[in-house]
């Protein structure tokens, strides 16, 4: 499972003020949303000037790669692939000239239709020098306002032609513009101090730079910072239900953003307290599976009243098992990243909360490792109900066939981990725990229930989605 990226763009009203520092930091606060690549965009009064390349924020911009990025507004991101293979042609942000001036944009998302879009600029005569949906959006948006020299109309008219998900900074010479997508599937929060305009993935972001969080970025809303913040309200957006990504409140996003008016930490805590609730155990101690569940086995240990404790330790040199390319790197990866204190599991009944089971292959694996350690149960409790469906907005996490929960049962799925008891959180708790309603959530990889038309050609988006 791969997900996503990261976005930053950034305003100073003090003209003097360089923000491409501000945007690094940003980024690193978001690192957890990619770590293939890295890239910022900078206006100096005169040009865009932009860096890019593979690997960690701190990598990419190491021995002050990041001082000839001078300017007062800026974008940033950080990148995981989903449409688009991991090389140094797909990194962001994308930069074009045309008539009119020059234009950097930086995405996070994934546009389902953007192989027949592509297709059908490559006959205009538009060529490509990557293979990303990104960079689609960029030369979209170039066209329209080559046409017409009004960026937001431009915008209004591109999110008319897209479909999927899509949250944007985008850098027209001197002037940021921000964008979310009609349906709010992916975050994106709005932030300011003292002059500073500021907008991110995650509000996390914020305070690393000591901006203040004012408010998430609405479900098609376009944004103009400068000295003001500008908004306007996309046509196409004021009868679109909202469909907020389900996964970053169980997951994705760090426990301590805000998200679409709620706390993830209380989401995840709430999590854990409705597993206890669903499936209650008797047992000797709450373990998580660390990092990402760890806030879900405190609210279980706080409901049930059984002791939390660690007994898997996390390498934190090593990133999340699903940015691994292979299945066989992946269950080695497992062993690399996950070593267990056996002086705390052996002899030991054990609720062992995850987050999500995916393939369950990095699950078995991983309960293999604590049975060799001597524990004497394990009872698994997971903070998301059964996947039975891929994602298309920007998850790439495997196709059908290779999702556990859409082969089996969730007695057969407890024999293939060999677990003594197996607890999903039904969907309905897991809205509960949100705080949202149906129809402000996309939850399409649990019910089938997708917010927007799918790919015309399954297999052939799947193939490019890499």
């Amino acid at each position: 499972m791969r997900d996503k990226c990261g976005i930053v763009g950034m305003y100073s009203s003090d003209q003097s003020k360089d923000v491409a520092p501000l945007i690094y930091y940003g980024l690193f606060a978001l690192q957890h949303r990619g770590q293939e690549a890295a890239g910022i965009s900078a206006h100096n009064g005169n040009e865009i000037n932009t860096y890019r390349g593979m690997g960690l924020v701190c990598d990419v911009f190491n021995n002050g790669k990041i001082k000839g990025l001078e300017g007062n507004v800026g974008i940033g991101h950080v990148r995981y692939s989903t449409t688009g293979k991991s090389n140094p042609a797909n990194v962001q942000p994308f930069t074009s000239e045309f008539q009119g001036g020059r234009i950097a944009i930086a995405h996070n998302g994934d546009i389902i239709n953007s192989m027949e879009l592509r297709q059908e600029m490559e006959e205009n005569g538009h060529e490509f020098n990557s293979t990303t949906d990104s960079e689609v959006i960029s030369h979209l948006l170039s066209s329209e306002y080559a046409n017409n020299n009004d960026m937001v109309k431009s915008i209004e008219i591109v999110a008319g032609k897209l479909v999927g998900s899509y949250s944007l900074v985008v850098l027209l010479n001197k002037d940021l513009y921000v964008v979310r997508d009609p349906l709010g599937i992916k975050p994106l929060a709005l932030g300011e101090k003292n002059g500073t305009k500021m907008v991110a993935s995650e509000s996390v972001a914020f305070d690393v730079v000591d901006v203040d969080y004012i408010r998430d970025v609405e479900p098609g809303e376009i944004l103009i910072l400068n000295d003001d913040i500008q908004s306007h309200k996309m046509e196409i957006a004021k009868n679109t239900p909202n469909a907020h990504c389900m996964f970053e409140y169980v997951y994705f996003a760090r426990p301590d953003s805000i998200m679409d008016g709620q706390n993830i930490y209380n989401v995840r805590l709430n999590i854990g307290k409705a597993l206890h609730r669903e499936f209650p155990v008797d047992a000797d101690v709450i373990m998580p599976v660390p990092d990402s569940a760890i806030t879900a086995a405190i609210g279980y240990s706080r409901e049930s009243g059984i002791p939390y404790g660690e007994g898997l330790i996390k390498n934190r040199y090593v990133g999340r098992t699903f940015i691994m390319p292979t299945q066989e790197e992946r269950e080695m990866s497992v062993k690399l990243k996950m070593n267990p204190i056996k002086s705390e599991l052996e002899g030991k009944s054990i609720v062992l909360v995850d987050d999500s089971i995916v393939r369950g292959t990095t699950s078995k694996a991983l309960i293999n490792v604590l049975k060799e350690s001597g524990v004497k149960e394990i009872h698994l409790r997971v903070g998301c109900p059964p996947i039975i469906s891929p994602c298309y907005y920007g998850v790439a996490m495997a196709t059908k066939k290779e999702l556990i929960a859409a082969n089996n049962s969730i007695e057969e799925i407890k024999n293939l981990l060999d677990v003594d008891s197996l607890g999903y959180l039904d969907i309905h708790a897991l809205k509960e725990c949100i705080g949202l309603d149906y129809d402000q959530l996309c939850m399409g990889c649990l019910n089938e229930k997708y917010p927007t038309e799918l790919p015309k050609n399954l297999k052939a988006y799947e193939s490019c989605r890499c």
